[in-house]
């Protein structure tokens, strides 16, 4: 039965293609168009970064090192600070004497304080650190010892990350999209430029054959320095921004009794959400280095698998992720509107639009996937290339319940709920640790990794299923479920028979010109193009409603650049 808006919500269900649909389409549109830039750019820092360092031990000391910044914010205030603080934001401009800036301003000096002692402890505790997260890297005196100078740089980018995020929610709140998925590009711009540097002075990973033994401290220094660089700058471009909205910092000290009490409760779950989380991305972290090592071979890590990981979740950050950051705020006035319809209206719709490009990349990614990464990561030899294609197309299909758990879970947060989101990731992470300790201990050490990486797609469809459940409950036992599944099984059977033809068409081409950068390149085109004809063919045989909105809008867009043209 569906839910019905109460009469006095003051917002009414809008039909697909309404104000707030195109409303949401303008910010996604300029979010994704930044996402899409910066996740280019952060993908051509990270060919750079495995061009200078490989993939092997020193390539994985320098992953440990700069994944450490990132787990740490998130396991302290990052993830509060992501899914807590908009919709508190949102309710302090509605309330608030002066659009909520006093209470902006009293968020982000107690954030900069926060992170300021974190990052002092964490310098500190750096070794320690580098211990948690590999026991293979700490028991190898020379990679311990790059992997602690490169973390002791890297830690201090936890501040920079803090404030990016609390003035990026900022702009967020009051309706400016764009800064927080833009300026990304100048921290990817900046380490890209320092790690060319190390390329022009101390030559590729495949000339030097530089390992965590010969790697000389100027190099290291150089590496961690730029790495912190970057953060500095990302943090900094944000000013200009705020100043447009008029926003001015202040230091406040003023915490108490004025509303940050009942945020940071609030931000108690978000915390224990992403401690179970990232108790599971340790458990991989650990088993995937260890499993690295012990296979003799390149490509079998843990820098293939977060190297894999970045290109699988591109699409996630692209599409997802900016329509969900432009869509919270108004799921936020939503849900204290008191207008579950609303809520589930949206959340519906941003499944339903997802949808259309994640499914058929998902299975692009387990069709394409060997040619794909044969061709990109070419300048660290075939044998690593070749591993972290196989991890890829493991990753593949995994992509669906991920960006679906995403969104389902911003309904949560909507209402500010923290609670239900961190009991179904303790799920998520229990099934994911488990199965890559499985993967572990079964499988052969050169394709534990690849295991981890289809475990992790398996750990969220069961998310999914649980998150689901609890979300149809909150809005009254209505989630539009049957269009939503309609949808999702109407595009997963057009791109089963896409892939599979895509795929052979692949195949075919590579076997016969080889895999090299022309046979990748070939047999991408020809199995991408492929793989994507079938897949209009078979979606429009099969009625995908949102498909056919999806191209009924690209065609009336060229259609109007066409007459602009034609005008001028």
């Amino acid at each position: 039965m569906a839910v019905k808006s109460p009469p006095d919500a003051g917002r009414t269900p809008a039909p697909d293609g309404g104000g707030r649909a195109s409303g949401l389409a303008r910010a996604g549109a300029v979010m994704a168009a930044g996402t899409l830039f910066s996740r280019l750019t952060g993908f051509a820092r990270s060919l750079v970064i495995s061009a200078a360092l490989g993939t092997a031990v020193l390539g994985d000391t320098y992953t440990v090192a700069s994944t450490l910044p990132t787990m740490m914010y998130i396991l302290t205030v990052g993830g509060g600070l992501n899914s807590v603080f908009v919709p508190q934001l949102v309710r302090a401009m509605k309330q608030d004497e002066g659009g909520g800036e006093a209470y902006a301003n009293r968020l982000l000096t107690l954030v900069m304080v926060t992170l300021g002692a974190i990052v002092a402890v964490a310098v500190l505790a750096a070794p320690l650190l580098v211990r948690l997260m590999s026991n293979t890297i700490t028991q190898d005196e020379a990679a311990n010892s790059v992997a602690v100078v490169f973390a002791r740089y890297c830690l201090p980018t936890i501040f920079f990350m803090g404030l990016h995020v609390v003035m990026g929610q900022i702009l967020n709140a009051r309706g400016r999209f764009g800064a927080m998925m833009w300026t990304p590009v100048l921290n990817n711009v900046v380490v890209i430029a320092t790690f060319g540097a190390f390329i022009w002075v101390y030559g590729a990973y495949r000339e030097s054959g530089v390992s965590v033994g010969t790697i000389p401290p100027e190099g290291v220094r150089l590496l961690g320095a730029g790495t912190l660089l970057g953060l500095v700058v990302q943090a900094l471009a944000m000013i200009p921004y705020l100043r447009e909205t008029g926003f001015r910092f202040r230091p406040r000290f003023d915490w108490k009794g004025q509303g940050l009490g009942r945020t940071v409760r609030l931000a108690k779950w978000t915390v224990l959400f992403v401690l179970a989380n990232q108790a599971g991305a340790t458990v991989v972290t650990q088993l995937a280095t260890a499993a690295g090592e012990a296979s003799g071979k390149e490509g079998a890590g843990f820098t293939a698998y977060t190297n894999a990981q970045l290109i699988w979740g591109m699409p996630q950050a692209i599409i997802t992720v900016s329509v969900m950051a432009a869509v919270l705020p108004r799921l936020s006035r939503a849900a204290q509107d008191g207008d579950p319809g609303a809520v589930r209206d949206d959340i519906s719709r941003a499944l339903r639009t997802s949808a259309v490009a994640i499914v058929p990349v998902a299975f692009a990614f387990l069709a394409l996937g060997l040619p794909m990464s044969l061709l990109l990561f070419s300048g660290v030899g075939p044998e690593a290339a070749r591993g972290m294609g196989f991890i890829l197309m493991a990753f593949g299909l995994g992509l669906v319940p991920y960006s679906v758990q995403y969104v389902v879970l911003r309904g949560f947060y909507a209402y500010e709920d923290t609670r239900t989101p961190f009991l179904n990731t303790l799920a998520v992470a229990g099934v994911n640790g488990a199965a890559a300790v499985a993967c572990y201990l079964l499988l052969p050490a050169a394709w534990a990794v690849a295991g981890m990486a289809a475990s992790y797609g398996l750990a969220y469809a069961v998310g999914v299923g649980i998150a689901w459940k609890r979300l149809r409950d909150r809005l009254g036992g209505d989630l539009d479920g049957p269009r939503v599944v309609r949808t999702y099984a109407r595009l997963c059977a057009a791109a089963v028979p896409a892939a599979l033809v895509g795929g052979t068409a692949a195949f075919a081409v590579t076997h016969g010109l080889g895999d090299g950068v022309l046979g990748s390149v070939t047999a991408l085109a020809v199995g991408g193009s492929v793989l994507l004809g079938v897949f209009v063919v078979m979606a429009k045989r099969l009625r995908v409603e949102e498909f056919d909105a999806l191209a009924g809008l690209v065609r009336g867009r060229l259609g109007g650049a066409r007459s602009g043209a034609a005008v001028r």
